[in-house]
């Protein structure tokens, strides 16, 4: 069986053998938006929960416009050209409106990366700025939420007349799906206020997954910080395998974002028979999997159909290497994930990113993990509380070898836009 996985840019051509594959997981087939624009505008003026976008802008003389950073392919230009056009028509100036990039605590995104995200025309014609959730004196403190968050929030999103964000609905590792309320915690958040939403008393939750929004702490806890930072209108996209939009929702932050989640879940959600020995995945490609730390998100869609025991063996660019000083400080600390595990369940440790490294460990808490990549030599991977292999058809071939002639593998070959589950 010969299939694609989403790798870089290019992707990857891999072989597996035929009688072993139980299935390869995808999106269920849905035709991509004929008229996104024309979708999106009527939208706009008739949006789910509030009053049309034109309406609420009327006499504000100030907004603040959310994105998405460059790890989300989030078509902002296109969504962004009609509020634009719509918010000045209705009034707000040109000089009053920021497009703030929600990186959370992600690097910033300039230069040609700023042009990627928005386009030539708006980079250049509009105040486009990057979130720092690292400089607290730029976010304002809103008290505390209702599990003990402290609330910050970038001042210039508070301090707009206007509030908008923009995003994706995908499933999502922690949250249960991106998009709505993650724009603004932890997308224009401190770290101040990250490092508690992400701790482990939120992370080790077994609601705290993809796909999951009822009694998910995570969930719960952002949605009430982004009503207690307030938000007037959001507009967010549902996105194919090729990244063509299939769907848009907007208005009301909570019952627009509900209404999107329900659609995600008719075209994401794919299943197999029984868990199986060997899942073979990827983070989606570019720019999912351009670091070790975003790559662990196509690692965590796998657990729900993996054996207890089985293997995980995940393509992954990793072009920009393993991920932020303090995330790579993580693996020379610590001597293997298990002593990881103790020494942030202690509250004693606390390291920025370490909440990717915490779903690395339920990851491996349940399977081995094999990573295939040319980013990173097998020395650093193997540094990583992974194993490094030197290609996919080899991991594959030394697990079957492992497991026996009865062994079963299943493929996702984008692994985090896909919920996959046993049926």
């Amino acid at each position: 069986m010969r299939c694609r996985l989403a790798y870089g840019q290019t992707g990857l051509e891999v072989e597996l053998p035929d009688d072993r594959v139980v299935r390869e997981l995808a999106y269920k087939d849905a035709p991509p938006l004929k008229d996104p624009v024309g979708d999106l505008e009527r939208l706009l003026a008739d949006p789910i929960g509030t009053p049309p976008l034109a309406q609420i802008a009327a006499d504000r003389q100030t907004a603040c416009i959310v994105i998405c950073d460059i790890t989300r392919p989030v078509p902002n230009e296109m969504i962004l050209t009609p509020i634009l056009s719509t918010l000045e028509a209705a009034g707000v100036p040109r000089e009053g409106i920021t497009i703030l990039i929600a990186t959370g605590l992600h690097r910033p995104n300039e230069g040609d990366e700023l042009i990627e995200l928005v386009g030539q025309r708006i980079a250049r014609d509009y105040r486009v700025v990057n979130h720092f959730g690292e400089q607290l004196d730029q976010h304002t403190h809103l008290g505390d939420s209702p599990r003990g968050v402290p609330i910050w929030i970038d001042s210039r999103y508070i301090e707009a007349e206007l509030k908008i964000t923009i995003g994706l609905i995908e499933p999502h590792l922690m949250a249960g799906f991106s998009g709505g309320r993650k724009l603004i915690c932890p997308g224009i958040a401190a770290m101040e206020t990250i490092k508690v939403w992400h701790g482990p008393d939120f992370l080790e939750h077994p609601n705290a997954g993809e796909g999951q929004l009822e009694g998910n702490p995570v969930h719960e806890e952002n949605t009430w910080i982004g009503r207690r930072a307030g938000c007037d209108f959001i507009a967010n996209v549902v996105i194919d395998e090729h990244r063509r939009p299939l769907h848009f929702v907007a208005g009301d932050m909570v019952e627009a974002f509900e209404a999107g989640v329900a659609f995600v879940r008719s075209v994401v959600t794919d299943t197999v028979p029984e868990p199986v020995d060997i899942v073979v995945t990827s983070c989606a490609g570019y720019p999912l999997d351009t670091t070790f730390y975003q790559s662990v998100k196509g690692l965590t869609a796998a657990v729900p159909i993996v054996k207890e025991g089985g293997t995980i063996i995940m393509a992954a660019g990793l072009t920009e290497g393993i991920g932020s000083e303090p995330f790579q400080r993580l693996f020379r600390e610590n001597d293997n994930i298990e002593q990881f595990i103790e020494r942030i369940l202690s509250g004693d440790y606390w390291v920025m990113d370490q909440w990717q490294a915490e779903k690395l460990g339920a990851v491996r808490r349940r399977a081995k993990v094999k990573i295939v990549s040319d980013g990173l030599d097998a020395e650093t991977i193997n540094g990583l509380f992974v194993e490094s292999a030197a290609s996919v058809e080899q991991a594959v071939a030394d697990s079957l070898e492992e497991y026996g002639p009865e062994a079963t593998i299943a493929v996702i070959p984008k692994g985090p836009y896909v919920i996959a589950q046993v049926a």
